[in-house]
C-alpha cells in the first residue's frame, strides 16, 4: 500500500496511442494517476470523461494525467474513440502496477467476493514523490478536486 510521501513506484506501461510511457521520464512534471476497473462501464466513462474535459486546465498547471486499468491497448483504444476522450489510457494487462500501488484488492458485490481495481487516484509531484491519493473515488466532483490539489503544488 502506497502513502503520501513515499516514492511513487516507477513503471513503464504500454499507452493507447502506441507509445509506452515510463513514469519516472516524466519528471520534473507532476503526474495525475487513476486507476479505474474497467473500460466503458458507467462509472468509468463518467470519470475519463471529467478528467478530459478538464485537461487542458491540468495541462496548463504543468500536469499530466493517465487513466491506468487492466484492459489491453486495443480495448483502451475503442473505449477512446467511443467517448472522444483526450485523456491518455495506460494498460496494465498484467497487473503489476495496481499491486505496486495497491488498487488491486478484495470486492464484493451482490455478495459475491472478487479481485478488481478500487478506483483510486494518485498525485506525484515533480520529485516523483506521492503528495496525495484517493481512495475508494467517488465520481463526481472528483476530477475538480484533482485539479485543484495539482495548483496547489
Amino acid at each position: 500500500m502506497i502513502d503520501t510521501g513515499q516514492t511513487a513506484p516507477d513503471f513503464t506501461l504500454p499507452q493507447d496511442a502506441g507509445e509506452d510511457v515510463t513514469l519516472s521520464a516524466l519528471r520534473p512534471a507532476p503526474v495525475v494517476l487513476y486507476f479505474y476497473p474497467k473500460d466503458d462501464t458507467p462509472g468509468c466513462t463518467k470519470e475519463a470523461i471529467a478528467f478530459s474535459e478538464l485537461l487542458q486546465e491540468f495541462t496548463a498547471a504543468g500536469a499530466q494525467v493517465f487513466g491506468i486499468s487492466r484492459d489491453s491497448v486495443a480495448k483502451h483504444g475503442k473505449f477512446r474513440c467511443k467517448h472522444d476522450l483526450s485523456v491518455p489510457l495506460l494498460s496494465d494487462e498484467d497487473g503489476t502496477v495496481c499491486e505496486n500501488y495497491g488498487t488491486w484488492v478484495e470486492k464484493k458485490m451482490y455478495g459475491k467476493t472478487f479481485m478488481g481495481i478500487e478506483r483510486t487516484t494518485v498525485l506525484v509531484d515533480g520529485a516523483g514523490q506521492i503528495a496525495r491519493v484517493w481512495r475508494k473515488v467517488k465520481v463526481p466532483g472528483h476530477a475538480e478536486e484533482v485539479l485543484e490539489a495539482v495548483r496547489a503544488l
